[in-house]
């Protein structure tokens, strides 16, 4: 059938033909931004899941509906390479702007660009031409602690967004990438916005490691945050991810060839999208059939090899990937740190420096306690095809 229709996106973030199965997230981060706007207390989310489940989808319709709804809102993603006062400032900046740029003048707005000065003054935060002509207000933001500074700045930017009687949704994307003592620090900001009951919500997504890091930070963040578990589609909703779209082209997949394709992915909705994509481009007529999914298979594991597998693979040192070819040859699912040694022939102690770099890459996580699994779904195979003579 025609590619240049195939309604299917295989994309990192790409917003999917037919957004199955999350409509009870959306609807719980739907309330939270009506009670923000309204004054009313609620909790900030984290959005938690592993990758290709989607969370940066819906990270990105919480944010559009965020704006839709009247917020002065930014979406950030977090990465190794820049600090927490780096991501924040630019967009922090840009939201006083919007707050600015209503009518009449706005001594809380004022007074928040000063406290902005002050932190990147404070925090030594190098950002070219956004710190000439900052003012900054002495006392405040200014101590050079982030845990302190960042509380205040976001006290003056929720202070500033009740006085234009609006709100602000910061969301931030791949948390699991923020050090433990800037998560601490956002979290104590967003205490601290909550203790003033001020009209500032944060929205996030990470890996599950978030989860544990959150709690290690601050022991009162499972009080300030819902986190919302993204993960495998059911068979019901996977079923719909796949169907609904060529249905609205006047196509339609054979139950078998649906179950085959629900079989292959586990009902993870990027595999949904690839195998989707693949299966259209080779079917030559409605309905798309069992034989159209067997080969699509080869071509969907090829694509996902040479791009979603093989970008994170590129990142790995040779020790790294010794030890995830270690835990892949272990089975799927958890296995134990000490089972992974044991495959690699080492004791735990010398690999421990390499799991640790490799949780912080974002490849693996730990469920439970001495426990270590795969972040990336379908990425045990993928090691197992990529070093089969290791």
């Amino acid at each position: 059938m025609d590619p240049r229709i195939n309604p299917f996106a295989p994309g990192a973030g790409s917003q999917p033909p037919e957004l199955a199965g999350r409509d009870q997230i959306l609807e719980n981060a739907n309330i939270a931004l009506d009670r923000i706007l309204n004054r009313r207390p609620t909790k900030s989310l984290i959005l938690v899941g592993l990758r290709g489940v989607g969370k940066t989808v819906l990270l990105n319709r919480i944010w559009e509906k965020a704006i839709s709804d009247g917020f002065k809102s930014v979406l950030i993603e977090a990465h190794e390479d820049k600090t927490l006062p780096h991501l924040l400032v630019p967009p922090l900046r840009q939201i006083l702007f919007q707050l600015d740029s209503m009518e009449s003048a706005s001594d809380k707005v004022k007074r928040g660009f000063r406290v902005l000065g002050s932190f990147v003054k404070g925090l030594k935060v190098k950002l070219g031409e956004i710190e000439v002509g900052l003012e900054t207000e002495l006392g405040s933001a200014d101590s050079g602690d982030l845990e302190a500074d960042l509380a205040e700045l976001f006290v003056a930017v929720g202070e500033a967004a009740a006085d234009r009687r609006t709100a602000v949704a910061i969301c931030v994307d791949e948390l699991q990438y923020l050090s433990g003592f800037e998560l601490s620090a956002l979290i104590m900001a967003v205490h601290r916005i909550n203790q003033r009951s001020l009209p500032l919500i944060l929205v996030g997504a990470g890996l599950p490691q978030v989860i544990g890091l959150c709690g290690k930070s601050k022991s009162y963040a499972e009080r300030l945050f819902d986190f919302p578990s993204v993960g495998q589609l059911a068979v019901p909703d996977a079923h719909k991810a796949l169907q609904t779209p060529v249905r609205n082209q006047g196509v339609a997949f054979n139950e078998n060839a649906i179950s085959e394709v629900i079989k292959q992915t586990e009902g993870y909705p990027y595999f949904l999208q690839q195998w989707g994509h693949e299966a259209w481009n080779i079917a030559e007529k409605s309905p798309i059939t069992l034989d159209n999914i067997k080969t699509a298979n080869e071509l969907a594991i090829k694509n996902l090899d040479a791009n979603f597998f093989r970008v994170r693979f590129d990142r790995l040192t040779r020790r790294e990937r010794d030890y995830l070819y270690a835990l892949a040859s272990l089975g799927s699912g958890s296995q134990r740190s000490g089972d992974i040694a044991d495959e690699l022939g080492v004791n735990p102690q010398s690999v421990a420096p390499i799991r640790s770099s490799l949780i912080k890459k974002g490849m693996i996580y730990s469920p439970q306690y001495g426990d270590t699994t795969f972040t990336v779904p379908l990425f045990d195979a993928f090691m197992l095809r990529t070093m089969p003579n290791k």
